[in-house]
């Protein structure tokens, strides 16, 4: 990993250096916008909207748009004097209990390495942080923007949570808060009992991006002039609902079966006599769904002009 960012964690009249890495990646299949004919690449150039002009990257800045329509034209020099008091430092504000802070702010996640003379103080801070069962709050500013954010460990190291500031999380302004819906004492408990029967301890491992696979496995076909073999899985129905206590008692028997007609597999319970786990599930389910054939032609590797 590469760091992006130094700086040091203020902890009252502590001063812990530190260096800042990014702590997750997308592993999405990317694309790029090509011509169909050849594959060639499709470039875009920066164009002035009044004369159609091409701008050097030097000549370009940032520009506010007012109600009126007008703009106002911003550089480097008048960013330059603003106050960012956390430029280089993480200042700790307070510390509270990690279930007091609603996962909606949370925006990103990066690791914090000490710099080998702050080695001691992290280490320190970070015993005491995690004997406190507590999360700081801290304020940081990254790439010229100040955030808000929480900083905890997780296996031995300072993760750093940037979040939203309060005004950026929108309220939930749905009619349907206002309409007296009835629910039966008898539909509750079935929709209690169908959370028991997938109540379980969460493990990341059990899950996996089945779109991303298949998709590169569409892209490996074509590679390779093969035949791609997919197996068809029933899909959802999105239709209306119209007895919800019969779907919710055939959810709560498909749920004890290990198969709830989604895709996902079956939750382990937490008990110890549970002997059957997500993936033996999933590849029963699989051996069982007749094979879809796709027929794939070899693709021309092409150059980009």
């Amino acid at each position: 990993m590469r760091s992006i960012w130094k700086g040091a964690i203020s902890f009252g009249l502590v001063t812990i250096p530190v260096k800042l890495y990014s702590a997750t990646e997308q592993k999405d299949v990317t694309f790029h916008q090509v011509r169909r004919s050849d594959g060639s690449r499709i470039k875009y150039k920066r164009v002035a909207a009044s004369d159609g002009e091409e701008v050097a990257y030097g000549d370009i800045a940032k520009g506010y748009e007012l109600p009126s329509g007008e703009t106002v034209v911003l550089t480097d020099d008048d960013f330059k004097d603003l106050p960012l008091s956390t430029n280089k430092a993480i200042d700790v504000l307070t510390f509270v209990p990690l279930e007091e802070v609603d996962p909606i702010y949370f925006e990103k996640s990066y690791y914090l390495e000490p710099e080998k003379t702050g080695t001691k103080p992290y280490v320190l801070l970070r015993e005491a942080l995690e004997e406190s069962g507590k999360v700081a709050i801290v304020k940081v500013a990254l790439r010229s923007r100040e955030s808000l954010a929480t900083l905890r460990v997780r296996d031995g190291v300072f993760v750093l949570e940037t979040m939203l500031w309060p005004d950026e999380v929108r309220a939930p302004d749905f009619a349907f808060l206002d309409e007296d819906v009835e629910v039966r004492p008898q539909e509750l408990a079935m929709a209690g009992s169908l959370i028991e029967t997938l109540s379980g301890e969460f493990d990341p491992s059990h899950y996996s991006d089945s779109y991303r696979d298949a998709l590169q496995s569409v892209i490996d076909a074509k590679v390779e002039g093969r035949e791609v073999v997919q197996p068809e899985e029933a899909q959802p129905s999105t239709g209306t609902v119209v007895d919800l206590m019969a779907a919710l008692r055939a959810s709560v028997e498909a749920a004890k079966k290990g198969a709830t007609g989604t895709g996902k597999p079956a939750a382990k319970k937490a008990s110890s006599k549970a002997s059957s786990t997500a993936a033996p599930a999933k590849k029963a389910a699989a051996k069982k769904a007749p094979a879809k054939k796709v027929g794939a032609k070899k693709a021309p590797v092409r150059k980009s002009a």
